[in-house]
């Protein structure tokens, strides 16, 4: 059976030019932010995100390593539930679903011949009766123990992803990736949008409010303990500083952006890396505020985006001296290595560290090279076997 990802690889894709479809998709970018402190909303982004990329149904499925069904925390269109015992037939194909590279598209139609699929019982007892014929997903997040896609069903009337699907997924993909990352840290209920600022302050992960200057407007209690240690962050005249200059400029940089609305964030500030002075390692998210039910969730008003800082997933001190050890890496190496696990792709880990995607792709290039992988989530799985993973 065929079950080897199809790896497209290319320039980063642009927002469409056509007027209407970026409305639409900083509509759509919206719906999914708001989705992200209220899963209530989750049901409606997915119907959206399924029209907008060219199918019928979708959902958010998280798997982890080593079991073989995965559970669906979110989804919509489904007219019967999935069944997980017919995976089986399938799950070379279903697996390399949550292997792919981070918010890249695959589709089961790269993984295994549609005359092969249409001869499983679950196309003939699941997929044939709703006219379902493709699966279209990508990786929105990824730890050493566990990963989640988002995928759109096509119908038979959609047919097979097309570029144009591709296209489309790969615009929405990182915006859910965002609204997931966030998601995880609290799950709201919708009664408790009303409350949002005392909510943050119960979360474990720091949070801070901030304006487009960058001025501190509130910290949780987390945020407060982070900023007393001022290993990572610090308050300066009210503004929020990062220890590190080059992640400050990028934090400035964001938060200007946030104050212009969704679509201008765009994809920065999804995962961004922190290294503290004590050398704890750091994961960075923003949220932008200042539309949607978020504008509406009690925050305060000048607020344009809130800072999301947890500890990394990762115990990596000893582990990632026993990596570089292992393989001979560099120390930037080895530093591009860590952060395809904390970050994500090459677009961000170079927006994230200030430089060049060919800068990155180089040190990936030497990466593979040096470890024998041959797809970044092989370096996942590498760093996995040597790290021991704790809660964030």
């Amino acid at each position: 059976m065929k079950h080897v990802p199809n790896q497209r690889s290319g320039p980063t894709l642009s927002l469409p030019v056509n007027l209407s479809d970026q409305r639409e998709l900083s509509d759509l970018i919206g719906v999914v932010y708001d989705a992200a402190i209220d899963p209530s909303r989750w049901e409606d982004a997915i119907a959206r995100i399924a029209r907008f990329v060219g199918g019928t149904a979708g959902g958010l499925f998280c798997k982890d390593v080593g079991v073989q069904h995965a559970a669906i925390p979110h989804s919509f269109g489904f007219q019967r539930p999935l069944p997980v015992e017919l995976f089986g037939e399938i799950y070379p194909a279903a697996a390399a679903h949550f292997q792919g590279d981070i918010e890249e598209p695959i589709a089961t139609a790269d993984l295994i011949p549609l005359d092969e699929l249409t001869q499983t019982g679950i196309y003939r007892q699941w997929a044939e009766p709703q006219g379902l014929i493709d699966f279209l997903s990508a990786v929105v997040e990824r730890t050493t123990v566990s990963a989640a896609i988002f995928g759109v069903f096509r119908h038979r009337e959609n047919g097979i992803a097309d570029e144009h699907a591709r296209r489309q997924m790969k615009l929405i993909a990182p915006h859910i990736r965002r609204a997931v990352l966030i998601g995880r840290m609290f799950e709201f209920r919708a009664a408790e949008v009303a409350t949002f600022v005392d909510t943050l302050d119960g979360l474990d992960a720091g949070m801070f409010l901030v304006d487009g200057g960058g001025r501190l407007i509130h910290a949780n209690a987390a945020g407060t303990a982070i900023l007393a240690t001022s290993a990572v962050l610090n308050s300066v005249g009210g503004r929020l500083v990062a220890r590190d200059a080059q992640v400050d400029r990028a934090l400035r940089d964001v938060f200007a952006s946030a104050g212009q609305g969704d679509a201008a964030l765009g994809t920065r500030g999804i995962a961004m890396p922190l290294t503290g002075s004590d050398g704890e390692r750091y994961v960075a998210h923003v949220l932008p505020l200042t539309s949607g039910a978020r504008r509406r969730a009690g925050v305060v008003r000048t607020a344009v985006a809130a800072l999301f800082v947890r500890k990394a997933s990762l115990a990596l001190p000893f582990a990632s001296q026993m990596i570089g050890n292992a393989f001979k890496l560099t120390p930037t190496e080895l530093r591009v290595l860590l952060a395809i696990v904390e970050v994500g792709g090459v677009p961000e880990i170079a927006t994230a560290f200030g430089v060049a995607d060919t800068t990155i792709r180089t040190h990936v290039s030497s990466l593979f090279e040096k470890t024998g992988a041959g797809r970044q989530a092989d370096l996942v799985k590498l760093v996995a076997e040597y790290a021991t993973p704790l809660a964030g």
